[in-house]
């Protein structure tokens, strides 16, 4: 008498519900860990300041104001040139124009003319014009970045980074006033 044949392979179902499986756990590590290349918070905070940016750049057109940006190592400043008092000052009861800070753990890094710009935790000082100590040789308050009424702004490049997970994203600025997002830097 033969003995029936017993086949010791695995069914197609076995072999989807095996697929499905490691498919769900490969991709709930994936983006747990960030992986995808999708960094929303990055992405929010470089567009938020490209606009804060385009928008200084047309009140500076429109109205002949004349704005300048103060980049902290994790924070933002706009200020305006008062030319009365021939000094920057904040911008007055403007809340689009505050001061910002990034989220925790993001980070600038500021280049211009190819030259990293050392920045501070704190934002400057406003230079007193009224201060008898203060010589004309002493450098008072400045920007960083300057958009003139002109429509020309200085030509820069700021990375916004994280370093724990090594993620960073570019905007450029050119002396037109012409914002461009660069790719990630790795």
């Amino acid at each position: 008498m033969a003995s029936p044949s017993r086949n010791n392979g695995f069914t197609l179902i076995e072999i989807l519900v095996v697929v499905v499986i490691v498919a769900t756990i490969v991709g709930t590590v994936v983006l747990s860990m960030g992986l995808v290349g999708d960094d929303r918070e990055l992405d929010t905070e470089r567009n938020r300041l490209a606009s804060l940016i385009e928008v200084a750049q047309d009140e500076a057109m429109m109205q002949g104001r004349e704005f300048g940006v103060e980049f902290m190592l994790t924070g933002y400043r706009f200020v305006e040139f008062d030319p009365f008092a021939f000094q920057w000052a904040e911008v007055p009861g403007d809340d689009l124009f505050r001061m910002r800070q990034l989220p925790e753990e993001m980070e600038f890094d500021l280049y211009i003319e190819d030259q990293r710009i050392s920045l501070e935790i704190d934002p400057q000082q406003f230079s007193d014009p009224d201060e008898e100590e203060m010589s004309r040789d002493t450098e008072g308050y400045a920007p960083h970045l300057f958009v003139f009424s002109s429509g020309e702004s200085t030509p820069f490049e700021l990375r916004i980074k994280r370093d724990f997970d090594d993620q960073e994203l570019v905007l450029r600025g050119d002396i037109f006033g012409d914002i461009e997002f660069g790719e990630e830097e790795q």
